[in-house]
């Protein structure tokens, strides 16, 4: 399936791993890039001598592209991880946290791609104001750090800003190829993915997070303050909840991290062998696709799925377009 993301990625299929923090290492990004589609690393809980190694780790299963998403700081210390990640062979660096014109120019010298998180139109604009190469819509229903408006209507009001001069991708609530065919449908160039491929073999995760996420229903995520002081769309459990109906009790940004992890409810970066996780506590970012998420799938496998769902939904509108016009 060809679509200018494809072809501005160099990639198979217009699919793209999410680079959540803590989940996106080296096994899942490799396995989706091998797949054809894009892996991202999701750097925000690494050091620079980490994401060296997981970079070098991406590269020695496959030479597909493949992205690092960045939460730093804007300044030095942003530069310096850029560097790392061109050094690294990353082909895209995706900005969480606002553009950096200095990281663009940066990239593009390299020849590195930049791609940013926009949660509104202005957002959208200003990426591109700023040099980036794409953008992604992501609607309030993604998991972890959102915003306040939905996949539905975000996406073609982004994609009319900004469509004629970037691929815009789409994210939120996407779990399957008829999410992926719906988002081509409102005029994006592919998909975003994350809560679904944590679901993997391959994804790391703590204790407990991939059968939560296997557990939840349709309703069960919310939006709350209670692990970083910013809204984060996670799993329901009291610890969230609490906060959500106590915000008084709220430290702002960042010192609620301070908070949540001195409460030992955030363990972010950490994996299978890491001690004292409680569900009823611990912060498992998830997007409202989770409802749709009821098996692990290997991500290669789920790559594939995407795909031919995608095909199956997008020839079955044609045909119901050629009955419409009999």
């Amino acid at each position: 399936m060809r679509t200018r993301l494809t072809d501005l990625l160099e990639i198979e299929h217009p699919l793209m791993l999410a680079g959540m923090g803590g989940v996106a290492y080296a096994p899942l990004v490799s396995a989706v890039s091998a797949a054809g589609g894009f892996g991202c690393l999701g750097a925000s809980t690494m050091s620079a001598d980490q994401l060296e190694a997981e970079m070098a780790a991406v590269r020695a299963v496959t030479d597909r592209p493949f992205g690092v998403d960045l939460l730093a700081v804007m300044g030095d210390e942003l530069l310096a991880r850029v560097q790392v990640l061109i050094d690294g062979g990353a082909s895209l660096f995706v900005a969480g946290l606002g553009v950096s014109v200095d990281a663009v120019e940066l990239c593009h010298r390299h020849g590195v791609l930049v791609a940013n998180m926009c949660g509104r139109v202005i957002h959208a604009e200003r990426a591109v104001a700023s040099g980036c190469d794409l953008v992604v819509a992501q609607g309030t229903e993604a998991g972890g750090h959102t915003g306040l408006v939905a996949t539905m209507p975000l996406v073609p009001q982004i994609v009319d800003t900004v469509g004629d001069r970037v691929p815009v991708v789409a994210a939120g609530g996407i779990f399957d190829g008829r999410g992926l065919a719906a988002a081509l449908a409102l005029g994006a160039e592919g998909a975003w993915v994350g809560t679904r491929f944590i679901a993997t073999p391959e994804a790391r995760a703590v204790p407990g997070y991939k059968d939560a996420l296997l557990g939840a229903k349709e309703d069960g995520t919310l939006i709350s303050r209670a692990y970083s002081g910013k809204p984060m769309r996670v799993l329901r459990n009291e610890f969230a909840e609490h906060f959500v109906a106590h915000p008084e009790d709220l430290a702002p940004f960042p010192n609620q991290l301070r908070v949540s992890m001195g409460a030992n409810a955030w363990h972010l970066g950490g994996d299978e062998s890491t001690a004292g996780i409680d569900p009823a506590k611990e912060g498992f970012p998830a997007g409202q696709g989770v409802g749709g998420v009821d098996e692990l799938v290997p991500a290669a496998e789920l790559v594939a799925r995407f795909m031919r769902e995608a095909e199956e939904t997008i020839a079955r509108m044609a045909r119901l377009a050629e009955h419409t016009n009999a």
